[in-house]
């Protein structure tokens, strides 16, 4: 594995959402150290439509090379989708990169080794009928804990099927893919602030 994190970083060099005007800086590590090998000036701007945004993430992973691990305070999306779909890593972290890459780093290695383990399939989670046609499901003990699934391994096959009508989702934070895998003329879906902690997703089929 290449020893390199990519962040994304504002002017002042904290870690930024992409989205904001700000730089990828492709950290390197030598000698037990961090240090910064190369940059890049990045803004999307979504006023180029989605063409443009896939073009300007496609500049960037370009840039990024070998380096397959990005680090952002948020990444929602295109940047993400077309992250994901280049195979990197990604990660929401805030703050000082230099005080938190060790950690990633660690945290990517964990992942790595889980992976070459003997797998046990998990049981998923699926959608729960309360009324004809009507789902419900609840994401929050997925995204609190690392339970061998994720929020896009229990609900896109169900919302790819489409035997559903409506789909209700709790969560404690939307999904960073829901938004792509919606993106279409068969689902609309409004979003729900609950609490604090959850936020309710209410997809509806378009007839």
């Amino acid at each position: 594995m290449v020893r390199e994190i990519a962040v994304f970083c504002d002017a002042g060099g904290l870690t930024a959402a992409l989205g904001e005007p700000g730089k990828i800086t492709v950290f390197s590590r030598w000698q037990g150290s961090w240090k910064a090998a190369r940059e890049k000036e990045c803004f999307l701007d979504p006023r180029g439509g989605l063409k443009e945004l896939r073009r300007q993430m496609a500049e960037a992973v370009v840039f990024l090379s070998d380096c397959r691990i990005f680090v952002a305070a948020a990444v929602t999306g295109v940047p993400y989708y077309e992250l994901e779909k280049a195979g990197f890593s990604i990660w929401e972290y805030s703050g000082e990169p230099l005080g938190y890459l060790d950690q990633v780093w660690a945290r990517e290695e964990k992942d790595t080794l889980a992976e070459k383990q003997p797998a046990v399939k998990p049981v998923l989670a699926s959608p729960t009928e309360i009324a004809p046609g009507h789902f419900s499901i609840s994401l929050k003990e997925i995204q609190q804990k690392n339970a061998g699934v994720t929020s896009k391994q229990v609900l896109l096959p169900f919302i790819n099927r489409g035997h559903f009508k409506v789909l209700e989702v709790s969560c404690n934070h939307i999904p960073p893919w829901l938004e792509m895998a919606l993106n279409g003329e068969a689902y609309s879906y409004t979003t729900e602030r609950v609490s604090p902690n959850e936020v309710r997703v209410k997809i509806s089929k378009v007839c």
